[in-house]
């Protein structure tokens, strides 16, 4: 990774930009000034909507509890520009422009922010009644379908397909999820984590098809492969997201091989003075050995302190979370931390049958993630434990009535 070069205006005049108006760049402004930083920032956004949080959009918004979801935060108070509705084109690191279709914009340090966009599902182009759910535009165009009691397939039985599922059901809908893959969130968890969650979609008057892929959508169908025709009065589309640096191409910052912006532990880019974070950035996690490309609320949330320490540079700082997540699915609270791809141990805690359960996966009897289902103090506690990189007794660990916390291997059992 190149070194961040100091500009020669003084610190208090140095122009921060960032693009992306989500969560990672709205914190990046927020940590910028949270930490002293005194020199024009601006963050520019695509969409002309005040910057908003994404969560509530598959909730709350989607059901209609809340006309919109936008950050209590004063930017004007805050001293930081917006520029929305703006879309960003392309980046010269010679010239430090950034490149707009309202203009060039100059910098001094440039962050990287603009987050991820959804898969679309070929062949689905112009088709009526096929829906994405990334934004809030997305989210007012399904609240009327939701409203009016549509038949609705929903394509991908991820976390995003499960959390649509779970809204069209409360709102009255009938709803059919097809998956290309046997089980849900085949992407996401081991199969057999993931496949005792199957059961939740029926439970909810859901019905799941798994190993089923479309083979095309009309006006009012989805036709399956095998020649099934589904009646759809809408179609959800959630099979996967991939991080929105279309626009970079040319521009000299290394991506990797998910299009995804090559950040480095101080998530500083190939580019000299352009930092990346949130969805569209990977960054190398020292905890776990490997690269990390983490699509969710939190690490947004995380990473902009990092990078606005760095961009201030009085006390270089690394990132390394334990990545964490949560979903809201069929009336269960399901809470993850950590990565548990190098693991070489599960343990259960609790009937996974049950109401409320967790997965612990060990390396070396070293906790590193942990899937919870009902159970926020075990998450609470094992993400600790994990931070800690606690070693763990595996027996007392398989007892879900003991608390987390005293199942370490260097603690005496609690009598």
């Amino acid at each position: 990774m190149s070194e961040q070069t100091a500009q020669e205006s003084p610190a208090e005049e140095r122009r921060v930009v960032v693009v992306g108006a989500g969560m990672a760049g709205v914190q990046t402004a927020v940590a910028l000034r949270d930490q002293g930083f005194t020199g024009t920032v601006t963050v520019i956004g695509a969409e002309p909507h005040q910057p908003y949080d994404r969560p509530p959009l598959s909730k709350a918004v989607l059901l209609g509890k809340a006309e919109g979801s936008a950050f209590d935060v004063d930017f004007e108070a805050l001293g930081v520009e917006l520029r929305l509705g703006c879309e960003v084109l392309g980046v010269r690191p010679a010239e430090h422009e950034l490149d707009t279709e309202a203009g060039p914009v100059p910098y001094d340090v440039l962050v990287l922010a603009t987050g991820a966009e959804p898969i679309t599902l070929p062949g689905t182009e112009g088709v009526p009644g096929v829906h994405l759910l990334r934004t809030l535009d997305d989210a007012e165009r399904l609240r009327p379908v939701l409203e009016r009691q549509h038949d609705i397939v929903v394509v991908g039985a991820g976390w995003i397909g499960a959390e649509f599922a779970t809204a069209a059901r409360q709102a009255g809908c009938a709803v059919t999820v097809v998956e290309a893959a046997d089980r849900p969130l085949a992407g996401a968890l081991p199969a057999e984590v993931a496949t005792p969650m199957a059961a939740w979609y029926a439970d909810s008057g859901t019905e799941l098809r798994t190993q089923a892929r479309v083979e095309r959508v009309e006006p009012g169908a989805v036709v399956l492969s095998d020649g099934t025709r589904l009646p759809a009065g809408a179609v959800v589309v959630g099979i996967g997201a991939r991080p929105a640096t279309g626009w970079l191409a040319g521009s000299g910052v290394e991506l990797g091989a998910h299009g995804e912006v090559f950040a480095d532990a101080r998530l500083r880019t190939t580019v000299a003075d352009v930092y990346a974070v949130g969805d569209c950035a990977s960054f190398p996690s020292a905890r776990y050995g490997e690269r990390l490309l983490v699509h969710h609320w939190d690490n947004a949330l995380q990473g902009p302190r990092t990078v606005a320490a760095n961009i201030l540079g009085e006390t270089p700082a690394v990132y390394d979370p334990v990545p964490y997540f949560w979903s809201e699915q069929f009336g269960r609270f399901v809470q993850y931390a950590g990565h548990h791809a190098a693991a070489d141990r599960l343990v259960w805690r609790g009937d996974p049958t049950g109401p409320a359960w967790t997965v612990c996966w060990l390396r070396a009897d070293r906790l590193v993630a942990l899937l919870a289902v009902g159970r926020p103090r075990d998450l609470a506690q094992g993400r600790r434990l994990i931070e800690a990189g606690r070693h763990m007794d595996p027996g007392a660990l398989g007892d879900p009535a003991r608390p987390l916390k005293d199942a370490t291997a260097d603690r005496p059992a609690t009598p």
